[in-house]
């Protein structure tokens, strides 16, 4: 059994900007380190932009950091107490024939660890560079096991998606602007390019498409062929290859012909132009991703041709090249809101069951992990059991554009294993969608899976410290998707902060508790996350998943709550899974709790198998999600000494962030269905504060009450705000609490486009002061408006008060902001507002 050692105490703990990730070799103290270390590192290739010559460097790199060894590279010779890598073509060269390696797939490895003689052995020089990073890890872990054994990827396609604009804008991003893009074209300094590539290949992810799946025609101009070309020159000594998005109508818009036509064969000729002109640039280029007839894309619809002669299109002009199509699935039109049954879960397998067969080899689909779009939870797509004779790919979602946008803790993995892990039984036999993407169920030549990234400019890549585990272990589940994710975030944490077992206790199970908080206090039992789907996809907006024309649906009404889709008495949604799943799905006593409002229309009053009702669940799980994040900031505070300060702070004002944010979570969508249904809470809870002040009714002086919409977004529905952008304003209250001490907390509202100021006094003795400024500590999508995305919370913790004393806040507004204000909370000590 591999065991780590662990150790508690540290001498000193160097402040850290997030920049190395999992890859800081930090220092092991030297009772720790073994008896033996290798005396040298033989990379058995001397060209520079090589894997293998990168893996010499990066395996000196390691030893120097984690045990100060200074070792020397050479490149020829099998020297024993040395670290040797190279493919087996390069072992069986220098130092004979290796007949105790197993078979290699593309991109595996052997790593043999024999006291100070260490082999790390590629089917290629990828695998070589992934094994010396697996070395690497093991050692900065204090894991100093002798093993000897191989390990090859589940599927071939380990891609990561980016959401870049040629601008320097990131789509989805919450981590700063592009490193790749700006002004229209490639960065000068792709410095950053080379650290994220790094990054990817120690997880094993093999390509990049590095700009937007709405893509910008322009990228296709000499010049940005050439800032390509440039992208994957830094890319290449890690073996990563460059990809890149699409927009199909580029004949058209770049090209000066009158048509997009796939089928029309000028339009054929600009697509073979184009490609060649791009593998002559960049000749490892892996492939092009394409979006087609979705949100306003162009595709091949529009000429009557099918989808997959749109792919056919680009995959005949990759094929001599050896590239392949990524053409994702997420192909929807927007559908009358006034008919109930038009549903946009079944979209994908409308589009594309029937063309299964008609893709050519080098294509292969990409598919959301859920029907609509990376819900809190969805039922498995099934597409993936729609396509037997189509290369498929699993499309997830690193970067969390519905999951809190790295402002709340939100870790991936368990959710993705629901569905890696989710059996379709296609044909009543096993049929685990890791295993069709894989290309082992319905043996096919490609498969795999692509994450949607974001990586920006910000020293933590994601915006988040946190949220990088996410990266990591997306990497480490496309390699293996039969992972622990426990094990993950463990391995994770020793690397991105030290074995300190507090350390790895406290932030993998905050981590492992992160996905249920979260869906508790946004959407459950299968409803999505109800947040605002028409606008930022960030905050409370229930009602916005109705009467549009995206057709998400609650069908939440006064007495009934849920999407029909079974195949009796729905849209048949159910229906579209095999038959073992689909009789699952189209009983209601058989439904999972959890989808039980993804695939039932009910009363409020339907109990669940738990024996609470759905109108009742939904109040309990808001409050009990909320309560949990309330302890998130407690619980990562303890951590204090034992790792820095400059990530303990950043993360403690997120996580804070999310404690108060979580409230106006609770509250929204519990005062939605409570206003709604007209149902109370049995406990008493929703629209009971005890220990709010709501600001409209202190004394006002220079503020105005200003009514919020939606009603949900405000405690109360009211808010104020100045009376005018350049008046200060003032609410004054006498406090009618038991004298003691207490948590002061204000709700206010932190808009875009202004920063403004905010004082707080007791008596005249100011408790503290703060600045609206949010937008320039956290990355989520702004707002313009006094609602849920922009409501935030500040406490003041450990103030005494006496019964009568005079509270005051005052606001200063800036800007287009005007110092709104929500509520003001007297919270005695122990208790959530």
């Amino acid at each position: 059994m591999v065991r780590f050692l662990l150790f508690a105490l540290f001498s000193y703990v160097a402040a850290e900007n997030g920049l190395d990730a999992w890859l800081r070799y930090a220092p092991l103290p030297q009772s720790l380190r073994p008896s033996s270390l290798p005396s040298s590192v033989v990379s058995l290739n001397s060209t520079q932009s090589s894997p293998v010559y990168s893996a010499g460097l990066e395996v000196q790199k390691g030893l120097r950091g984690i045990f100060g060894a200074s070792t020397q590279i050479s490149h020829k010779g099998c020297n024993t107490s040395s670290v040797v890598i190279g493919t087996v073509q390069q072992f069986n060269t220098a130092c004979g024939n290796l007949t105790q390696i197993p078979d290699l797939e593309e991109d595996g490895f052997w790593l043999s660890i024999t006291n100070s003689s260490i082999h790390i052995v590629g089917q290629n020089e990828r695998g070589a560079l992934y094994g010396s990073f697996e070395y690497l890890s093991m050692l900065a872990q204090g894991n100093f096991s002798q093993v000897a054994y191989a390990t090859n990827p589940n599927a071939p396609i380990r891609w990561v998606n980016q959401w870049d604009n040629l601008d320097g804008s990131i789509e989805r991003g919450y981590g700063g602007p592009s490193i790749f893009f700006q002004n229209g074209g490639v960065v000068g300094n792709l410095t950053r390019a080379a650290e994220y590539a790094r990054l990817l290949a120690s997880i094993g992810v093999n390509a990049v498409v590095v700009n937007n799946v709405n893509a910008n025609a322009s990228l296709l101009t000499a010049q940005n062929i050439d800032g390509l070309g440039r992208i994957a020159d830094a890319f290449r000594p890690y073996g990563v290859q460059l990809a890149i998005s699409l927009n199909f109508a580029s004949p058209q818009l770049i090209g000066g012909l009158s048509t997009f036509d796939p089928l029309d064969a000028s339009v054929i000729g600009f697509w073979t132009n184009v490609t060649n002109q791009i593998y002559q640039r960049v000749p490892d280029m892996a492939g092009y991703l394409v979006k087609a007839n979705s949100e306003g894309q162009p595709g091949p619809l529009t000429y009557n041709r099918t989808l997959a002669q749109g792919a056919n299109l680009f995959a005949s002009a990759l094929q001599p090249h050896g590239g392949i199509v990524m053409f994702r699935a997420f192909v929807y039109n927007l559908l009358n809101e006034s008919i109930w049954t038009d549903d946009r879960a079944n979209a994908a397998v409308q589009f594309f069951k029937d063309l299964d067969g008609q893709f050519d080899d080098n294509v292969v689909v990409q598919i959301k992990y859920g029907p609509i779009d990376f819900q809190v939870r969805e039922p498995t797509s099934p597409l993936f059991a729609n396509l037997f004779q189509t290369s498929t790919a699993i499309e997830l979602q690193v970067t969390q554009e519905y999951l809190g946008q790295q402002c709340h803790l939100f870790y991936h993995p368990p959710l993705w294993q629901t569905v890696l892990g989710f059996d379709l039984r296609v044909d009543s036999q096993p049929s685990l969608v890791r295993d069709i993407i894989s290309g082992k169920r319905f043996n096919r030549p490609l498969g795999g899976s692509a994450a949607v990234v974001n990586v920006g400019t910000n020293t933590t890549w994601l915006g988040s410290h946190l949220a990088m585990s996410n990266l990591y272990a997306y990497g480490r589940l496309a390699w293996d998707p039969t992972l622990d994710s426990e094990a993950i975030i463990q391995d994770w944490t020793r690397l991105t902060f030290n074995s300190d077992p507090d350390v790895i206790d406290t932030i993998s199970q905050m981590s492992l508790e992160s996905w249920p908080t979260y869906e508790n206090y946004s959407g459950n039992l299968g409803i999505q996350t109800l947040t605002d789907i028409l606008f930022n996809h960030y905050a409370a907006n229930p009602a916005s998943q109705d009467n549009n024309g995206y057709c998400q649906w609650t069908r939440a009404d006064k007495k009934t709550i849920g999407m029909d889709r079974t195949v009796s008495n729905g849209t048949g949604n159910a229906g579209q899974y095999p038959p073992e799943i689909a009789s699952i799905y189209e009983n209601i006593e058989s439904t999972p709790d959890n989808l039980l409002l993804w695939f039932h229309h009910v009363n409020y009053t339907q109990p669940l198998k738990s024996g609470e009702t759905v109108i009742q669940h939904f109040y309990n799980a808001h409050y009990e999600g909320a309560n949990n994040a309330q302890t998130f900031p407690t619980r990562w505070s303890s951590l204090a000494g034992k790792i820095d300060d400059e990530r303990l702070d950043y993360m403690s004002y997120r996580l804070n962030y999310q404690a108060g944010h979580s409230l106006v979570w609770r509250d929204a969508i519990n005062n939605y269905f409570y206003n709604l249904s007209e149902i109370p809470d049995e406990a008493g809870r929703v629209g009971n504060h005890p220990y709010r002040i709501e600001a409209e009714n202190m004394q006002l002086d220079g503020y105005k009450t200003y009514v919020v919409s939606p009603f949900e977004d405000a405690s109360g529905s009211t808010a104020i705000v100045t009376s005018s952008n350049t008046t200060t304003g003032t609410a004054t209250t006498q406090l009618d609490f038991d004298s003691g001490t207490y948590n002061l907390a204000v709700n206010y509202f932190d808009q875009i486009g202004g920063r403004s100021r905010y004082e707080l006094s007791v008596n005249n003795r100011t408790i503290g002061t703060w600045m609206g400024n949010s937008e320039d500590r956290l990355g989520h999508a702004p707002s313009t408006f006094l609602d849920s995305s922009s409501a935030i919370r500040i406490t003041f913790p450990n103030v005494d008060i006496t019964r009568g004393d005079t509270l005051r806040i005052t606001g200063t507004p800036d800007g287009i902001e005007p110092a709104g204000i929500d509520y003001v909370s007297v919270l005695p000590m122990g208790i959530v507002d």
